[in-house]
């Protein structure tokens, strides 16, 4: 097949040298990549190896300047101008200074990527080394192995948390992680659903009470049950209507759940650009947990509130991060935009030596929340996890996988193996047309979060 112009001409005489291969036929270990940055000095394009995270900070410290990955925008008209739709790492493509990582040096060969064609032009090294003379050579690339993510071992967990605020913030190491943190205690309203949901002699009353007392929560409430997601027969005029004839008792109580906890602490005025916000984030994970609590067979369908409000929280450690480490959060959103295959808590653990679902467990776990909830808070990073209440992390961990593969922007996702539909009793092709009707709704996922930010 014949390579694009724009290919071709900064190839130059090297493009004799280079072969063809099917990208998924490439050794991954050769594959390269390439991130448009700019700032207020100008544009400049790093090249490093595809899978390895860029030390953003690392860069800059080096360089001396305050690069950010170049807006969306920007991006999508250098590539229509390059008549591409995304841009292989060749040094000389754009004509802006580069930086190339140490590591890719090392490499027998390199492979780029020419994602529109599913190819990938693999040439020697010393080929690309004579394409990348004129450019920078540092290092500022660190290979994803090396970032020992602490997914599964919660006992050190709060050693971890304390080591990062006393790195970051310098404050005093106190025995109540919440006095540590200088948040808020739970809210009053939580505390007491978290009360009721222990009280076996609960009934709607009691929730209608609680909800009624605040007149913020009471109108969502009823916000919601009137929305077309529900389509309620009839006008919802109060908070015992919602309840009792359209959301029901273990819904109700658990949005009331997550928002008085979302709204404990304030929303970052920062976020990776490109990712969904907050409220958007817990819409999506807690509807989809919620369907696939539903679809499991009954003798192992776990509770579906607590599925659903597992969701609904899963991202709250990222309100956590961005109060307890303001300009470093700034940080790891730069860092996320730059590496966007890359999990968020690899990133995190190499900034900050924490991660959101860590901070955001041991919280969870001082509030006396349920279990479930802080289990498949801490766990939903690791689909291997095996122990107690696990079914809730996989399940939200699958849901992520299910979004992020239909385009809703949650973060790097994972291929999703037959052993874990296996595992939850799920029918594939089944799961597979619920979300994609799920995000065929997207309009009515949207308004519901946007009920929540308000």
């Amino acid at each position: 097949m014949e390579l694009p112009v724009a290919v071709q001409q900064a190839l130059g005489e090297s493009a004799a040298g280079v072969s063809l291969r099917q990208s998924g036929q490439a050794n991954t270990e050769e594959l390269l990549r390439m991130i448009l940055l700019s700032d207020e000095q100008g544009h400049l394009q790093a090249i490093c190896r595809k899978n390895d995270l860029v030390d953003l900070e690392q860069l800059n410290k080096r360089l001396g300047r305050d690069l950010k990955l170049m807006k969306r925008r920007e991006q999508v008209r250098i590539r229509e101008r390059a008549g591409l739709k995304e841009m292989p790492a060749l040094p000389s493509l754009t004509g802006w200074p580069t930086v190339v990582d140490e590591a890719v040096y090392d490499l027998p060969a390199v492979a780029l990527e020419l994602s529109e064609q599913g190819i990938a032009m693999v040439m020697p090294a010393d080929d690309f080394r004579s394409l990348a003379e004129k450019a920078d050579r540092l290092s500022f690339a660190v290979a994803i192995d090396a970032i020992p993510v602490n997914l599964d071992q919660p006992g050190m967990d709060r050693d971890q948390l304390h080591s990062a605020i006393k790195k970051f913030t310098g404050l005093r190491i106190q025995q109540r992680l919440e006095d540590t943190l200088e948040l808020p205690p739970l809210p009053e309203t939580a505390q007491r659903i978290i009360h009721l949901r222990v009280n076996p002699n609960a009934v709607m009353g009691d929730l209608v009470d609680i909800v009624e007392s605040d007149p913020s929560l009471a109108a969502q409430v009823v916000s919601w049950a009137s929305s077309s997601f529900y389509a309620a027969a009839g006008q919802v005029r109060s908070v015992h209507d919602a309840v009792s004839r359209v959301l029901g008792f273990d819904l109700v109580m658990n949005l009331a759940m997550g928002l008085s906890l979302g709204r404990a602490l304030k929303q970052p005025q920062d976020h990776p650009d490109g990712y969904v916000d907050y409220w958007q984030q817990a819409i999506w994970q807690a509807q989809s947990a919620g369907i696939l609590a539903s679809m499991m067979p009954r003798d192992r369908r776990p509770m579906f509130g607590l599925a659903y409000l597992a969701g609904l929280l899963h991202n709250f450690g990222y309100l956590v991060l961005a109060q307890v480490f303001p300009p470093h959060f700034k940080l790891v959103c730069r860092s996320l935009e730059v590496n966007p295959h890359i999990d968020s808590s690899v990133t995190e653990h190499h900034l900050l030596g924490v991660t959101r679902e860590q901070i955001a467990a041991q919280l969870m776990e001082n509030w006396g929340m349920p279990d479930e909830v802080t289990t498949a808070i801490r766990y939903q990073k690791n689909p291997q996890y095996k122990g107690p209440c696990d079914v809730y992390a996989r399940l939200i961990w699958l849901g992520r996988q299910l979004l992020t593969a239909r385009g809703i922007a949650l973060g790097a996702g994972e291929p999703v193996s037959d052993s874990i539909y296996d595992e939850l009793g799920l029918d594939r092709e089944r799961v597979e047309e619920q979300f994609d009707e799920l995000v065929h709704n997207k309009d009515s996922i949207m308004a519901m979060a946007g009920m929540m930010s308000q």
